[in-house]
């Protein structure tokens, strides 16, 4: 049971179409149909689309109205998820009424991101649902924050990758690691989302939430074992030792793009596009250059970079390892980082390594050669990995309320220092690779 804005199909995010309770009216056929066709463009067998499709309803419901929502929990037959779909602000009014209404032992509450609009609105956020959720049991254990880049096939199988293997976590470290790149650079535009995305961008709706999540599993210490408890603990304790690059909120950079072409698309200026106010000055690409103050990454720049409109996308961890001193008589590439690169892909889990070895053609130079893992398409999506883990009460997947609350911490100095307008805005034509001397 999801509570959102308006009912509809899935989105160009992959989010599943599950039941859905909603203040827009949507009549019981029309719920119903849309759910079918969701799940039969997901390739669920037709038995468990008839089963689950026969069965759903939809409930238009005001989620600022306790007696609405009493009705709507009232109205499961089961155990119920109550899943938030609404914008930021709208999570203290959903936890003001939950608070006002007897809610039922076992029900669970996840919520989408951004959670909460900056670190005090956040530390907000997290004590009024836990003042809901407590009279009726553990607050935490009940509430996911949903970041579904946690379910991502290169984010899952990071503990796999680096505490699987002895070759890489020996040299999971600054003696061996130059630099490390977290990038989600795209094509896309807004893609209708321009309201939501003009009061939030790209440093808040990718690299404060996604990037930093992918950055503690990237740095954290091995846990004890892979559950939510150890996983959870090595997590906070990363991102606690994570700050802005020499404290200097001038190295983080933002931009937005003007018109251009990202392959045969047109794409205006972000400025003119509709429902954009160009006044507000949001970016659209955000880097970060931040530090981790630990000995095991002492003086090991993270880059963190996600933007919109780009004509060359990255989708990766880039692990930059140092480069060796060959022996005389052995020339090291004239091109390209002069050591080791293991790239992990953030779309489908594609592990490359790119070695340095003697050329066929030039037996006194090496070449850049890669080796490549393809481990194919996982058998969840993203958002998929997440569900689950709610239906099956492992919160694994969920961010902690510490957590959220940390990556807010780490972004202040920045968010801060663009408010006054200390960082200049800089552009960049749709379609680059953003702006000159990035």
């Amino acid at each position: 049971m999801s509570v959102s804005d308006s009912p509809g199909a899935p989105d160009a995010s992959g989010r599943p179409g599950i039941p859905d309770a909603a203040r827009t009216p949507k009549s019981r056929d029309d719920w119903q149909g849309l759910v079918r066709r969701s799940l039969e463009a997901a390739g669920v067998s037709a038995h468990t689309v008839r089963e689950l499709a026969s069965t759903a309803e939809f409930i238009p419901t005001d989620a600022a109205d306790p007696a609405e929502l009493t009705a709507l929990l009232d109205a499961c037959p089961t155990s119920p998820v109550l899943y938030i779909a609404l914008p930021p602000s709208m999570g203290h009014t959903v936890a003001a009424a939950l608070a006002q209404i007897a809610l039922p032992p076992e029900l669970l509450v996840a919520i989408e991101k951004p959670f909460g609009d900056d670190l005090a609105d956040a530390e907000a956020l997290n004590r009024e649902l836990a003042e809901a959720l407590a009279p009726s049991g553990g607050a935490e254990g009940r509430l996911w924050r949903i970041d579904h880049f946690l379910g991502n096939a290169t984010v899952h199988g990071m503990l796999g990758l680096r505490f699987g293997n002895a070759l890489l976590e020996s040299a999971w470290n600054r003696d061996t690691i130059e630099k490390v790149e977290i990038v989600y650079d795209e094509e896309l535009g807004l893609e209708g989302r321009a309201a939501f995305y003009d009061r939030t961008g790209a440093l808040r709706d990718m690299l404060q939430s996604h990037l930093l999540m992918v950055l503690a599993l990237t740095a954290m210490e091995r846990p004890d074992a892979v559950t939510s408890a150890s996983v959870h603990a090595r997590v906070a304790e990363v991102l606690g030792a994570v700050r802005v690059w020499r404290d200097d909120p001038s190295t983080a950079r933002r931009a937005r793009y003007t018109q251009g072409r990202v392959g045969d698309r047109f794409f205006p200026s972000y400025a003119d596009e509709p429902d954009v106010d160009g006044a507000r000055g949001t970016e659209t690409l955000a880097q970060l250059l931040l530090q981790v103050d630990v000995p095991r990454w002492e003086g090991v720049p993270f880059v963190l970079r996600s933007g919109k409109a780009i004509g060359s996308p990255r989708a990766e961890v880039a692990l930059h390892f140092r480069a060796a001193s060959p022996p005389t008589g052995i020339a090291a590439p004239a091109e390209g980082p002069g050591g080791t690169v293991l790239r992990l892909s953030l779309k489908n889990g594609d592990v490359d390594l790119d070695l340095l070895v003697h050329g066929s053609a030039t037996p006194d130079a090496l070449e850049r050669m890669p080796l490549e893992a393809r481990p194919g398409e996982p058998e969840l999506g993203a958002y998929a990995q997440v569900l689950a883990g709610i239906l099956q009460r492992d919160t694994l997947l969920s961010v902690p309320g510490d957590v959220a609350e940390q990556c807010w911490r780490i972004v202040t100095p920045i968010l801060s220092a663009w408010a006054a307008g200390e960082t200049p805005l800089e552009e960049y034509p749709a379609g680059s690779a953003g702006p000159a001397g990035w």
